[in-house]
């Protein structure tokens, strides 16, 4: 299927195509590539992450190459992709490392600290992870089959490694081994590719390490009903990339424990760790910005790792395959447009390493991993668009564009998307087909649009808010479905609290509330709505809100001239009234512009 998107996210694309993907590499001489040159790579006895960057940049330009047949960025990838394979050295290593500092050397044991400190070797089985994941993609678009033998090899000596030379995986990275065990992913990306039965082996030997670490034991501690906090040190980023490599492992094997617990761990995550805007977020009294938050805590300036919005929406794409339930897509959806385009900068080029509900917006330096998991992100989103199967076609992102697809009988078919939306809720599906032919539309009703209509050919069809509206008949070309998703503003609530727990003499419980901060967020449709530093310094304000029915005091307002979003006019008692734009622009996407996203509200006996 071939997906050409449009509006809001084919503008991302884009500006990641001509900016991160064209310039941050261009050959082997390009930084984050020379670190793999043979005589740079003997010196290094860092523990730098910064190998990371090739594979992830072969992964997202592989699929932009692909998708854009852009001539120069597919020359790039293949001279970079057949650089890196040509000083891949003859046991498989295509690490950024020094010998004695390899991931098959056997180390001291690393220290019982949070993060692995002081120890510097965590991240070789980590770059090795997603080199394996760009030189498959390369491979799957562009079909060479040197870039598939090079990340078998490396696949290879990673067994040889976990097997022979007596290594625990978890002994390879940080956060109790979950920075190593990412490798259950590239492991069954390895399976998938080959059918090789040692690689599904490699997957299932990674896991089984896991479980058996006493600080991580992955499925343990999921099946014993662990928060996300409560895995390893609760790293958002990592155990989302783990659930993937599971998820890949449940597909493979049908093993139902590892479905329950991707379950357990979904709903976790959307419950207690996830920002009005998506994102995963973290940060609030921990030593490490990027761990899940406990369960309940609260805080309007958590921090979102752009990272952790790259494994979120890729868990969500795999459960979305498995189980086909739009909940996923919506995730997806969700993440998209607020989190991950507010990450990015309009030049596709600068990206911030985090993102908060409440703060500054900061774009981060070179070297930062957020910046390449950015640009990966948004190549994961055509992919997901639309979904096609043997019955028909799933639309699962809303925006303007297109999918196009061979059906029997039919010819090429053309599924055209006319519509301003995240902006506003009417959504023209045409299809364009050379004959007709019965196949069934799949159309992903959002669970916020409550009175959501569709009509095709003069006929309502029902609309259930948090399903698809199914339609199968017999297309003819020009047929038009007709989508109106209503969008009214709406309220959102949250509490920073903190409740003093103890027991009386008699052993009965004691509970008392010592801490309470009530706040107000907005939404319309799949945007969340931020305001700018309030009366032009305060980072904050406290509100008093009228009684009455929110729609007395918050009213949508049209887009100023010349601009496609509404506006949003929250009128609070006791002072001017102000105006929220959607969260991922507020503030001109500029560095150092300030977004607010959750107003403080005056306590419950003020009102």
């Amino acid at each position: 299927m071939a997906v050409h998107l449009e509006g809001l996210l084919g503008e991302a694309l884009a500006a990641n195509a001509r900016g991160r993907l064209s310039h941050f590499i261009i050959d082997e001489h390009s930084p984050a590539i020379a670190l793999f040159a043979p005589e740079r790579r003997a010196q290094n006895t860092e523990g730098d992450w910064y190998g990371e960057h090739a594979g992830k940049w072969l992964y997202a330009t592989a699929k932009a190459a692909a998708r854009s047949g852009d001539a120069e960025l597919t020359a790039r990838l293949r001279r970079v992709a057949d650089f890196l394979v040509s000083v891949q050295e003859p046991d498989g290593y295509l690490g950024t490392y020094a010998p004695e500092r390899r991931f098959m050397r056997p180390q001291p044991p690393k220290p019982p600290s949070w993060n692995g400190e002081p120890s510097v070797r965590t991240w070789d089985i980590w770059t090795h992870a997603y080199l394996v994941l760009g030189l498959l993609e390369a491979h799957r678009h562009f079909a060479e089959p040197r870039w598939l033998d090079a990340a078998r090899r490396i696949g290879d000596l990673c067994w040889h490694t976990l097997t022979e030379g007596g290594i625990d995986i978890t002994e390879l990275g940080n956060h109790f081994g979950l920075s190593a065990t990412v490798l259950l992913d590239p492991a069954m990306e390895l399976h998938a590719a080959t059918g090789e039965a040692r690689y599904l082996e490699l997957a299932k030997r990674v896991l089984a390490q896991a479980n058996a670490h006493r600080d991580l034991a992955l499925l343990p501690r999921i099946q014993a009903g662990a928060d996300a906090a409560e895995i390893a040190t609760g790293k958002a980023y990592q155990l989302a990339w783990n659930l993937v490599g599971l998820a890949k492992l449940y597909k493979a094997t049908g093993e139902a424990a590892y479905r329950d617990a991707l379950q357990r761990m979904w709903t976790s995550i959307r419950t207690h760790h996830l920002t009005l805007g998506g994102g995963p977020w973290g940060g609030v009294a921990h030593r490490s910005r990027e761990v899940f938050n406990a369960p309940g805590a609260f805080s309007p300036y958590g921090y979102v790792e752009t990272c952790s919005s790259l494994a979120w929406i890729q868990l969500n794409r795999e459960l979305l395959s498995i189980e086909g339930d739009p909940k996923y897509a919506e995730e997806i959806e969700r993440t998209a447009y607020n989190d991950l385009l507010g990450a990015q900068a309009p030049n596709g080029e600068d990206w911030c390493y985090y993102v908060f509900p409440n703060g500054r917006r900061v774009h981060t330096t070179y070297w930062r991993c957020c910046k390449s998991s950015g640009a990966m992100a948004l190549e994961e989103l055509p992919g997901v668009a639309y979904a096609g199967d043997a019955h028909g076609v799933a639309v699962n992102i809303y925006g303007p564009g297109s999918a196009s697809f061979d059906w029997p009988g039919a010819g090429k078919v053309i599924l055209e998307q006319r519509t301003a939306y995240p902006f506003h809720g009417g959504v023209t599906l045409r299809l364009r087909m050379p004959s007709s032919a019965r196949f069934r539309l799949k159309l992903r009703m959002p669970s916020w649009a409550e009175g959501a209509r569709v009509r095709v050919g003069g006929e309502s069809i029902a609309a259930a808010p948090g399903s698809y509206a199914a339609i199968e008949r017999e297309w003819q070309d020009g047929d038009e479905v007709m989508l109106d998703f209503p969008m009214a503003a709406r309220v959102h609530r949250a509490v920073n609290r903190n409740v003093q727990e103890s027991r009386a003499p008699d052993g009965e419980p004691v509970l008392q509330q010592v801490l309470r901060f009530e706040y107000l967020g907005l939404t319309r449709g799949p945007l969340v709505y931020a305001t700018g530093l309030i009366d032009g310094f305060k980072t904050e304000e406290t509100l008093r809100l009228p009684t009455s029915d929110p729609t007395d005091w918050l009213t949508v307002l049209p887009p100023e001239e010349g601009d496609a979003a509404p506006l949003l006019e929250l009128r609070p008692l006791q002072r001017a009234p102000l105006r929220f734009e959607p969260y991922y622009r507020a503030g001109g996407r500029a560095d150092g512009a300030w977004r607010l996203t959750w107003m403080q509200l005056a306590p419950e006996s003020l009102r």
